[in-house]
């Protein structure tokens, strides 16, 4: 079979494929831009691993192209080499390493010259990683355990504050992973990564779809009291439901100010049912850290009453596709995703395999708590209402 021609794009077709990429195009939209397939992009974004390759610059002390010329002409009059170095204001080593390098039987050409001098500089520059073997298994070790690269980039810095050997990154620990530097990090502990994909990608927002419904007497987030929008006291929660296969469900619920996290098994997604196992799971709280709930519209909260009746507890409802109202829950429902993939049948999970998940992740660092750990934070503020 007759093998197709390699596409080859400009320089300046380059640069505006990696400005759209890097604001959130995909591969597809792409594409159409230049009227070729996504997967001649993918080669060109995958070759670095979705990192934009820096522009390449000469160095200030290399030859320039004019110098060379200057060389090639003066060769041709039979210029000695300490002649043309005192013209260019060289050393005569410089120039004789010059012609020795990048001269050949036919003599010395300065386009030829250029060219390969420019090529043999595209010389990797030595991964930090690679470098230091000791910070590679420590950032290897806080990966298997499911940390982020921004986790273990902020807690290095807290830990080793003195010691900048000790600090990296979280794009470093990135590009380890997805360009694979020789000697850096294993390329299998990208399985380990929230979100297991093969390159770096822009950040973009998604809406999930989620079940809405009309909620008899919901009281809408607008009239929350602003310290619960500031997050200037705790004891102000959000929740959603995460499914999985096999019409599987469990409650997430995140306190806003310190980011704690509760999983709740549910045996239905059945307002009944979730109402009945949230009501149980606020029983094991102080009143003082539980006040109010924001929740979605999905319709598992129709019995919201009822919730607030036996826990005392006010339950406000986001606007209808608003997730970001609630950004700590879906932000958490996303580190989820580590520990139960999407297509994961939930209903096998236990209330004690659960509580271990979310004891997991209320141990990892976090960057908005200053790389500081939720279970200390929530810690902090049980022992201030004991």
């Amino acid at each position: 079979m007759k093998q197709r021609p390699r596409i080859y794009y400009s320089d300046t077709q380059k640069a505006l494929m990696w400005e759209r990429w890097k604001q959130g195009w995909t591969l597809h939209e792409i594409g159409k831009l230049f009227d070729r397939a996504h997967s001649s992009i993918h080669r060109i974004i995958a070759e670095t691993g979705g990192f934009r390759p820096p522009e390449r610059s000469r160095a200030a002390i290399a030859l320039t192209l004019a110098e060379r010329e200057e060389i090639s002409r003066a060769m041709v009059s039979g210029d000695s080499i300490r002649s043309i170095a005192t013209r260019l204001g060289r050393a005569p080593s410089t120039i004789s390493r010059e012609i020795k390098r990048n001269g050949d039987c036919d003599g010395y050409r300065a386009n030829q010259a250029d060219e390969a001098a420019w090529g043999r500089a595209r010389r990797p520059k030595r991964c930090k990683l690679s470098e230091n073997r000791a910070l590679a298994r420590i950032v290897a070790h806080k990966l298997r355990i499911l940390w982020s690269p921004e986790q273990i980039a902020g807690w290095l810095k807290q830990t080793y504050p003195c010691d900048e050997s000790h600090h990296v990154s979280h794009e470093t620990i990135y590009r380890s992973l997805f360009i694979q530097a020789r000697g850096a990090l294993k390329k299998e502990l990208l399985e380990h990564l929230r979100r297991t994909r093969g390159m770096r990608r822009s950040r973009h927002y998604t809406q999930k779809t989620a079940i809405h419904g009309k909620i008899v007497d919901a009281v809408s987030i607008s009239e929350r009291p602003a310290c619960v929008e500031d997050r200037a006291v705790p004891g102000h929660w959000e929740g959603d439901l995460v499914f999985g296969s096999g019409n599987s469900q469990i409650a997430t619920l995140v306190e806003r100010q310190t980011r704690y996290v509760m999983l709740v098994k549910l045996n239905g997604k059945d307002s009944e049912s979730v109402v009945k196992a949230l009501i149980k799971s606020a029983s094991k709280l102080p009143q003082e850290l539980y006040k109010s709930l924001t929740w979605d519209r999905g319709t598992e909260m129709h019995a919201h009453k009822q919730f607030t009746m036996a826990t005392d507890i006010q339950v406000y409802f986001c606007d209808p596709r608003s997730p970001w109202q609630r950004g700590s829950n879906e932000n958490t429902n996303g580190l989820l995703r580590q520990y139960m993939p999407k297509g994961m049948n939930l209903s096998g999970l236990s209330q004690l395999q659960l509580n271990a998940i979310a004891r997991q992740l209320n141990e990892r660092p976090r960057k908005t708590l200053g790389f500081h750990t939720p279970a200390e934070m929530f810690s902090e503020c049980v022992a201030s209402t004991g």
